[in-house]
């Protein structure tokens, strides 16, 4: 049972508190909310004074959200998210849809997986509406705390802060290749060594992301390093664009690769790098879930879950 303070919050109420978290500045939040500066910040303290924590640092440039404010700030928009969330379901429900799945698909999954698991999705529920959203693994898994996303699929993350409030599934692994354009000057050598490809640019995914990892760990174990005039890109289609107009060198996980050679965009180079990455797929721990992501989790695990792979 909630506390006397959050029977008294309303909608209201929580449009305020999210509006200090974006100006900082009271005066700027008053005329935003159409409200009064000093009926505002009386608001503000009353509910200090309620929660019994300072939520807000006051100084001459303004507001800083306190660790207290942040948090409540966090429930704030988790609360107007999934409030957003309902009104587009029933607008959906309304037409006549089986409500709505927002898929997220970071970059080892936004070319092959992701798109599978939506066709599947869609086959199975003629009537739903399907958002896919690609980005980042700390991106999709922000957006599915905040509720904005109901199932992420992605490189397996390591056990970690991030991960609180999510379940998580082992989907596949897979290895990593090196991807170049369809008459790249390697492409019909007898044999390719590591010499071979550092004398070209790289196109690489951002420092600290899982494909990353995986092939500075295969370099190192080679005894070697990324060439020095690398270019990090974190956008499947740029990354694209950046090799079918150029010499450089891709990295890729084995099914995006597979597939974007199969559209004969890209070929495989036949040097294989000695690590291998997981793909997993994360999902909130809630109590209520709705049936057609239910229903979007199995068609998941049908048309890419590897026999054997374990929860």
């Amino acid at each position: 049972m909630g506390s006397d303070w959050t029977d008294r919050i309303r909608l209201r109420n929580l449009r305020f508190l999210l509006s200090l978290a974006q100006t900082r500045n009271l005066s700027h939040s008053a005329a935003a909310l159409h409200t009064t500066q000093p009926g505002l910040s009386k608001w503000l303290k009353d509910l200090e004074s309620d929660v019994g924590l300072t939520l807000f640092e006051r100084h001459a440039r303004g507001l800083t959200p306190t660790v207290h404010g942040q948090a409540l700030i966090a429930h704030a928009r988790r609360i107007e998210a999934q409030l957003d969330r309902a009104a587009a379901d029933m607008n959906i429900l309304r037409e006549g849809g089986a409500g709505r799945v927002a898929l997220g698909a970071s970059g080892v999954a936004a070319t092959e997986a992701g798109p599978l698991a939506v066709l599947e999705m869609a086959a199975r529920m003629p009537t739903l509406r399907i958002d896919l959203v690609e980005g980042t693994m700390d991106l999709l898994l922000n957006l599915l705390s905040q509720g904005d996303l109901d199932i992420v699929i992605g490189r397996t993350m390591e056990d970690d802060a991030s991960l609180a409030g999510f379940d998580a599934e082992l989907l596949y692994t897979e290895p990593v290749d090196l991807a170049v354009r369809r008459d790249h000057p390697l492409i019909g050598r007898a044999e390719i060594g590591w010499d071979d490809v550092r004398q070209y640019r790289w196109v690489v995914w951002p420092r600290g992301s899982p494909i990353r990892k995986a092939l500075e760990t295969a370099l190192a174990a080679a005894g070697l390093s990324l060439p020095p005039n690398y270019i990090e890109s974190n956008s499947v289609i740029a990354n694209i664009a950046l090799l079918s107009n150029s010499d450089a060198i891709g990295v890729a996980s084995h099914r995006s690769a597979s597939a974007l050679a199969d559209m004969n965009l890209l070929r495989i180079l036949p040097l294989k790098l000695q690590v291998f990455g997981s793909v997993s797929m994360y999902w909130r721990r809630d109590e209520y879930r709705p049936k057609a992501v239910e229903l979007a989790l199995d068609c998941i695990r049908h048309v890419l879950r590897e026999p054997g792979a374990v929860q």
